[in-house]
């Protein structure tokens, strides 16, 4: 389960971001990055947030926890950007994402020693590739060192299959070439080993379970789908069918790894 939680306090925009983002006070004595429904993509960027964020927790990897937020209209009224006040407006009164804040984190580099172990990176790499995330390369690193742990963020540009559901059962078996680029990818010797690993603990109920998370309000806006079960239901068949498929982005991994060294 989810829990639900009320924004109380506007601390700060996170103004690097593409969608703004900000830090926030919530109703259970937490902090959290806060990403608004109302931004550029709307719901579909916090629907990739929320799967493949709990996808990646499952996999044990260390994803801040997410909870649903809920956002007053008078919160932030004093912030002077114009276009950070519309977008606090476009997302009053609906659900957003909220993750748990990391303070004092620094971001994540490969110069840093010692670099992550092998079956690290090779597990964080096998999971980018599953969920198809584009945004983990040395231009948008989205790894955070905390507490001594390497902590993986900002997942809204995976599973961008959903932004055009014409064929998506054809392409959930896509080997994802953008794997090339990702920061690990040189010291991901591992993957047909994490690969046998990982795969088992996504079972079908697993997979349902973290669909089921998701809103019903985030769903449903889909001429493809004539129905908010019919649209939540796909995002299930997407990812068994690209699971059944892990030896073709594997392999496509692998090649990449080798084409690095």
């Amino acid at each position: 389960m989810i829990k639900t939680v009320t924004a109380i306090r506007y601390i700060t925009p996170l103004r690097e971001g593409g969608s703004l983002p900000a830090v926030v006070e919530a109703d259970d004595g937490e902090m959290y990055v806060m990403k608004f429904v109302g931004a550029g993509q709307g719901p579909k960027a916090l629907i990739a947030e929320l799967v493949a964020g709990e996808i990646g927790r499952l996999l044990g990897l260390r994803v801040p926890e997410p909870v649903l937020l809920e956002l007053d209209h008078r919160l932030g009224r004093a912030e002077p950007n114009a276009e950070i006040q519309d977008l606090l407006q476009r997302s009053a009164n609906r659900l957003n994402l909220g993750l748990r804040y990391l303070p004092n984190a620094f971001e994540f580099n490969l110069l840093l020693k010692p670099p992550p172990k092998a079956d690290l990176a090779s597990t964080i790499v096998w999971f980018d590739a599953y969920v198809t995330n584009v945004d983990r390369t040395a231009r948008n690193v989205n790894m955070l060192l905390w507490q001594e742990g390497l902590w993986l963020i900002d997942h809204g540009a995976s599973l961008y299959f959903h932004h055009d559901w014409n064929d998506y059962l054809q392409r959930s078996r896509s080997p994802f070439k953008q794997i090339k680029d990702h920061t690990l990818i040189s010291l991901a010797t591992n993957l047909r080993e994490v690969d046998q690993m990982l795969r088992p603990r996504l079972t079908p109920e697993v997979i349902r379970e973290v669909v089921n998370m998701i809103p019903d309000e985030w769903l449903g806006q889909e001429a493809a789908f004539a129905s908010q079960p019919e649209h939540r239901e796909a995002y299930v068949t997407y990812l068994l069918n690209r699971l059944d498929a892990s030896s073709v982005f594997v392999e496509e991994a692998i090649n990449a790894h080798k084409a690095h060294q």
